[in-house]
C-alpha cells in the first residue's frame, strides 16, 4: 500500500489527509450517516469511488438537491425492480428523478391498477429492508447490448448515446456521452445479483439507505414523449430523507388538492372549459366574470396613473408579420395551423402581441419628446400547447396577456426598467403577494439573434435593475427568449409554492427588424430600445394563481359577493333588501338569501361560497335599525348600525385586505 493525499472540502473549510490506496469515499465520511455520495472534480461519485492522489473530495449530504436526486434515482431502480419481480414481462423505459420525486415508465400489456401500485410499494419495502448494495460496473456498449438483449428501450437509448438528453426526457440519468454504465443491485449477505438497470449514477449505497418513499400514481406516457411511439406506463412517487419530510410533503398535497383551481372553480361557480368549445380554452361564469373585470379595472386603472396608453389588437394577422418578428422562424410549432384566406394568403390567430405594437408604433413619425412611450393592451393570444402540457387556466391554449410595449431611447433604458420592475412589484403586492425573488434569464447560444455586444448590455443592465430592488437574484442560464434576457419575478403563494409571475424584457432586436426610428433633438433617426413587459402573464393564469393563493377566499375587493344578507326569518327579508340597496349605492356586491332554507343552512352556504361578509338580521336588529356581522372565520359582532356596517365593508373593500 501507499500513501494517498487528498483533500476533504467543506464549504469554505478545507483539510488535507493522507491515506492509503484502496480508500474509499465512504471511509472518509465513516460515520456521517447523511452523506450519501461525493463530488470528485466536479463530478458525482458513489461513496465506493476509490480515491485517487490530488483528489479534492466534497461531500454530498442526502439533503442538498444533488443528495436528493440521488435518494429519488435509487428508489426509482428499486419500484423498477419490484415491477419486475411481480410483472415478469414488464419492458423498462426511463426512470429519473424529477422534482420533488420520480418515475419510471414501463410496457405492460395492462395498465396499472391502483390496487397493483399497493403490490409494487410493498415489494419496495421488501427491497429496502433486505439492504440490497447499488454496485456501479462499466461496460463496452457490445455488452451492454448484450446484457439488455431483452430491454428493447434499452438497446435504443444505447444506439443515442452522446443524444440521449435531447432524444428523451431523464435519458440522461441513464445514457451520456462517456461509458456505459450497469448499477447491479446486489444481495446483502452473498453478494448475489438481484436486479440490474443501465445507468450514469450515481446512487445511495443500499437500499436500506432510503429512508421514506411513497408511490403516487400511474398515467399514460409516450416513449421518448413522442405520440409516433408506443404509449407506455408510468409510475410517479416521492422520497424523502425523513419519514417526517414525507408526511410533511404529503400534507402539502393535501392541502393543494384542496386549492387546485379547476376544483375550486367548478365548486365556486366561476369557471368552466367546455369540451363543445375545446381543451385549454374557458368560459368565465358571471362569478368568475366579476373577479375578472375587477382585476382588469384595477390593473387598468394603475396603468394609468403610470403613463401607459391602451391599444387594441386583431386576433388574427397575416403570416408575413410573424414572418418579420421571426417568430415564425422560432415559435411556429407552438401557433395554431394558418388559416388560407385571400387567395392563398396565410392568416395566423396571434401567439403574441408584441409586432403588432409595433406596427403601432410605425404607424407615424415619432419624436424624441413623445418618449418613453407605454403602450398597454388586454390581449388575448392563442397557442397551441400539446395536450399533455394543458392544464386548467396555467397552461391554456387561448389567454388574455396584460401586455405592455415600452420605446424609449437607450439613455431612458436603465431608468425605465427600474421604474416598470418597481410598478411591477407594488401592483403584485396590491393583488395579496409578497413573497418574491428574481430570476435573471441569458442568452441561449444555440437560440438567439441580435449582436453579441448588445446582449450583454442589455444583460448587465437588467442585472443592474434586478439588484436594486434589495430582492434574491437567481441566475437562468440560457433561459432568455431569442431577442432579448429577461428579468422574471417568481412569487411564492400562501402554501409555498413558486409561481413564475410578471417578466421584463429587454430587447434590441425587434426595433431593427421593423425598421422603428424615432427623431432625436439633433433631427437624426435613432433606433428605440423595446421593453415587454407582461404583469400577470395572463389574467387566466393569474386569476388561477389567486385562486389557489386564497383558496378560494378572496379579500372583499375581489369577492364576487362582498356580502350575503341572512334573515333570520322571512319577516326580516325586506329589511335586509333595503339594506342591500343601500349597500349597492356604495358600490358594493351584495345579495339577500331570500330562500326557504333554514337559517343556519343559509349561514353553511355562505361560508361554502366563501362570503367575507354575512349580514345577519332579526326582529331586534330591525327595532335598533342595526345588522349583526357574521365574519368568515365565524366569529360574530352584533347590533352595528346599518351606516357603521356599510361603512366597514367599504374600508375593507378600499384598503384591500383580507378578513
Amino acid at each position: 500500500m501507499s500513501d494517498v493525499r487528498v483533500t476533504v472540502q467543506r464549504d469554505s473549510e478545507r483539510e488535507e489527509r493522507v491515506v492509503t490506496t484502496g480508500t474509499t469515499a465512504a471511509d472518509l465520511f465513516q460515520g456521517e450517516r447523511s452523506i450519501v455520495a461525493a463530488r470528485v472534480a466536479g463530478e458525482l461519485k458513489d461513496l465506493a469511488y476509490e480515491v485517487a492522489d490530488g483528489d479534492a473530495v466534497e461531500p454530498v449530504e442526502i439533503t442538498s438537491e444533488d443528495g436528493l436526486n440521488i435518494l429519488r434515482h435509487s428508489t426509482a431502480h428499486v419500484m423498477a425492480q419490484a415491477v419486475q419481480e411481480l410483472f415478469p414481462e414488464a419492458r423498462l423505459g426511463i426512470g429519473p428523478p424529477i422534482k420533488d420525486g420520480f418515475y419510471y415508465d414501463f410496457d405492460v400489456e395492462t395498465p396499472f391498477h391502483p390496487d397493483d401500485l399497493k403490490r409494487i410499494e410493498k415489494k419496495m419495502q421488501e427491497i429496502q429492508k433486505r439492504g440490497q448494495k447499488f454496485a456501479r460496473r462499466a461496460v463496452s456498449d457490445d455488452a451492454a447490448r448484450e446484457e439488455l438483449a431483452d430491454e428493447p428501450y434499452k438497446l435504443e437509448l444505447i444506439g443515442l448515446k452522446g443524444s440521449a438528453a435531447d432524444a428523451a426526457e431523464g435519458a440522461s440519468a441513464e445514457v451520456g456521452a462517456g461509458e456505459l454504465t450497469i448499477y447491479d443491485n446486489l444481495d446483502a449477505k452473498t453478494g448475489e445479483l438481484c436486479w440490474k438497470d443501465l445507468c450514469r449514477g450515481p446512487h445511495l449505497p443500499s437500499t436500506r439507505a432510503i429512508p421514506a418513499f411513497k408511490l403516487m400514481r400511474s398515467a399514460a406516457a409516450y416513449w421518448r414523449g413522442s405520440e409516433k411511439n408506443p404509449q407506455l406506463q408510468r409510475i410517479y412517487g416521492t422520497a424523502w430523507p425523513t419519514k417526517d419530510e414525507l408526511k410533511a410533503y404529503l400534507e402539502f398535497l393535501a392541502e393543494a388538492e384542496k386549492r387546485d383551481h379547476r376544483k375550486l372553480g367548478a365548486e365556486l361557480d366561476l369557471f368552466s372549459i367546455p369540451e363543445d368549445i375545446g381543451s385549454g380554452l374557458a368560459v368565465f361564469h358571471p362569478k368568475g366574470g366579476i373577479i375578472r373585470r375587477v382585476m382588469e379595472d384595477y390593473s387598468r386603472r394603475r396603468h394609468e396613473e403610470s403613463g401607459y396608453e391602451f391599444v387594441y389588437t386583431p386576433h388574427a394577422t397575416k403570416g408575413k408579420l410573424f414572418e418579420k418578428s421571426g417568430h415564425l422562424d422560432w415559435y411556429a410549432d407552438g401557433m395554431y395551423p394558418p388559416m388560407q384566406l385571400d387567395e392563398g394568403t396565410d392568416y395566423y390567430l396571434k401567439p403574441m402581441n408584441c409586432p403588432m405594437h409595433n406596427l403601432i408604433f410605425d404607424a407615424r413619425g415619432r419624436s424624441y419628446r413623445e418618449l418613453p412611450l407605454r403602450l398597454f393592451e388586454f390581449g388575448t393570444v392563442y397557442r397551441y400547447e400539446k395536450s399533455g402540457v394543458v392544464h386548467g387556466l396555467t397552461r391554456a391554449r387561448g389567454f388574455t396577456q396584460d401586455d405592455a410595449h415600452i420605446y424609449c431611447t437607450k439613455e431612458q433604458m436603465a431608468d425605465e426598467l427600474d421604474s416598470t420592475l418597481t410598478f411591477v412589484l407594488d401592483l403584485l403586492r396590491d393583488y395579496g403577494l409578497n413573497d418574491f425573488y428574481l430570476e435573471l434569464s441569458t442568452k441561449d447560444p444555440e437560440k438567439f439573434v441580435g449582436e453579441d455586444d448588445a446582449w450583454e448590455e442589455a444583460t448587465e443592465t437588467l442585472r443592474k435593475v434586478a439588484e436594486k430592488q434589495g430582492l434574491p437574484l437567481v441566475p437562468d442560464p440560457g433561459g432568455a427568449a431569442f431577442y432579448g434576457p429577461k428579468i422574471s419575478v417568481q412569487t411564492k403563494d400562501a402554501i409555498g409554492r413558486t409561481w413564475q409571475m410578471s417578466t421584463i424584457q429587454l430587447d434590441f432586436n425587434l426595433p431593427e427588424r421593423f425598421d422603428l426610428e424615432y427623431t432625436s433633438a439633433d433631427g437624426t433617426k435613432q433606433r428605440p430600445v423595446m421593453i415587454h413587459r407582461a404583469l400577470f402573464g395572463s389574467i387566466e393564469r393569474f386569476f388561477a394563481v389567486l385562486l389557489e393563493h386564497y383558496a378560494g377566499a378572496f379579500p372583499a375587493w375581489l369577492a364576487p359577493v362582498q356580502a350575503t344578507g341572512i334573515p333570520i326569518g322571512d319577516a326580516h327579508v325586506p329589511y335586509l333588501e333595503d339594506f342591500a340597496a343601500e349597500a349597492r349605492k356604495k358600490g358594493l356586491r351584495i345579495e339577500v338569501d331570500s330562500s326557504s332554507d333554514r337559517m343556519q343552512k343559509k349561514i353553511r352556504n355562505a361560508q361554502k361560497s366563501k362570503v367575507p361578509f354575512m349580514i345577519i338580521a332579526g326582529d331586534e336588529d330591525v327595532a335598533n335599525g342595526a345588522v349583526s356581522f357574521r365574519y368568515r372565520d365565524g366569529t360574530q359582532k352584533n347590533g352595528i348600525p346599518r351606516d357603521e356596517a356599510i361603512a366597514e365593508i367599504v374600508d375593507v373593500v378600499e384598503r384591500r385586505v383580507q378578513v
